[in-house]
C-alpha cells in the first residue's frame, strides 16, 4: 500500500538535453601491453573534447566492459558532472552493439561521435556542424581531412557534379596527410607514392568548402539520419565498422570532411603528444625482431595471442 505522496509530483519542470550529444565508446580491458597507456589516452580525449567544443553539448560515454580502473575513472567523471550520460555494459557488445544503443537513445538532435583515442582541437564542433547544416542531404561530417576509399563517397561526387563546384587535386598538405597516417603505424616511405598517386575532391557550396569523404572513427551527424541504418549486426568487436560508411553512401547521402585538421588520432599511446611522430627515425631491427616478422612464425604467434585474448576477455 502506498504511503504518502510521491515528491516528484510537485516538481514543476525537468531538465532539457542539449541539441548536441557528444558520444564516445570506450573499451580498455586491462592496463598493460597494447592498452598500457589507453586510460591516459581516454583522459586526453575527453578533456580535449570538452575544451575544444565551442557549442553547447551533453557528453555520453558508453563503456564496453572495461577494467575496474577505467570504470572508476568514468564513474568519478560522471559524479563530478563532466559526463552527463554514462552507460556501463557488463559485456563487450562491440562497436556495432554500442552504436545501436547510442544512435537509438542519445537525447540530442545531433550526435558528435568519436572513438576514445581522438584528440580534439578548438573549433572542431562548430566547424563540423556548419557543414552539416549548410550542405543538403548530409550523412556524416568528419572533423579532419584525410584520404578515404573513393568507393565510399560515390554519392557525394555525383551530387557535387550537379549542384556544387567540384575540384580534384592535392588539397590536403603532405604534412597533414603524413601526420595522420604515421599515427596508424605506417611509414613515411610507403605513403609518398600513395600520396602522389591519389588525389582529393574539394567541394564548394554556398561559400563553404569541404572535402569528399568521412569516417566511422569520428563524425558529426543528425540522429534521425543515423537511426535509418539501425540495427548494426557485427560478429566481431572491430573490423566491420565500415558498414556505416557503406550504408551512408548507398543511401545517397553526403560524406564530408572539414578542410583543416581539427581532430587527430592518438591510437593507443600519447606518442603524438610527446612528439614521437615528428621526423621519426627508422628503428634498428634486431635479429630477434626480424625472426618474429617471418610470415609463418608471425601467423602462428598472432593466432595464439588472439586465442588467449578470447579465453580471458570474450564472454
Amino acid at each position: 500500500m502506498r504511503k504518502g505522496q510521491n515528491p516528484a509530483k510537485f516538481v514543476k519542470q525537468v531538465a532539457r538535453p542539449q541539441r548536441i550529444t557528444a558520444a564516445v565508446i570506450t573499451y580498455i580491458p586491462f592496463l598493460s601491453g597494447f592498452y598500457a597507456e589507453s586510460l591516459e589516452v581516454l583522459k586526453v580525449c575527453l578533456n580535449s573534447l570538452r575544451e575544444g567544443a565551442d557549442l553547447p553539448f551533453d557528453l555520453l560515454v558508453f563503456d564496453n566492459a572495461s577494467c575496474a580502473e577505467v570504470r572508476q575513472y568514468l564513474l568519478q567523471e560522471h559524479a563530478e558532472g563532466r559526463i552527463q550520460y554514462l552507460i556501463l555494459s557488463d559485456k563487450n557488445l562491440g562497436k556495432g552493439g554500442a552504436w545501436n544503443v547510442i544512435f537509438g537513445g542519445a537525447p540530442g538532435e545531433i550526435i558528435a561521435y568519436a572513438d576514445s583515442d581522438i584528440l580534439f582541437y578548438p573549433g572542431w564542433l562548430s566547424r563540423s556542424v556548419e557543414l552539416l547544416e549548410t550542405f543538403p542531404h548530409v550523412g556524416m561530417v568528419t572533423s579532419r581531412p584525410f584520404r578515404t576509399p573513393p568507393e565510399f563517397y560515390t554519392a557525394t561526387i555525383e551530387w557535387a557534379r550537379q549542384h556544387a563546384q567540384l575540384e580534384e587535386g592535392h588539397f590536403i598538405p603532405w604534412e597533414t596527410y603524413l601526420e595522420f597516417n604515421l599515427s596508424l603505424g605506417q611509414t613515411e616511405e610507403e605513403n609518398r607514392q600513395r600520396y602522389a598517386e591519389t588525389c582529393d575532391r574539394r567541394i564548394t557550396y554556398r561559400g563553404l568548402q569541404a572535402l569528399a569523404g568521412a569516417s566511422h572513427w569520428q563524425f558529426v551527424a543528425y540522429k534521425s539520419v543515423l537511426q535509418r541504418f539501425l540495427p548494426f549486426e557485427m560478429s566481431r568487436p572491430m573490423g566491420e565498422v565500415r558498414q556505416l560508411d557503406q550504408r551512408v553512401n548507398e543511401a545517397g547521402l553526403l560524406r564530408l570532411m572539414v578542410t583543416e585538421p581539427l581532430v587527430m588520432n592518438l591510437s593507443n599511446s600519447l606518442g603524438y603528444l610527446r612528439g614521437e611522430l615528428k621526423n621519426p627515425k627508422p628503428p634498428r631491427r634486431s635479429l630477434s625482431y626480424r625472426l618474429l616478422q617471418f610470415p609463418p612464425l608471425k601467423k602462428i604467434l598472432l593466432g595464439v595471442h588472439h586465442k588467449i585474448f578470447e579465453w580471458y576477455y570474450t564472454p
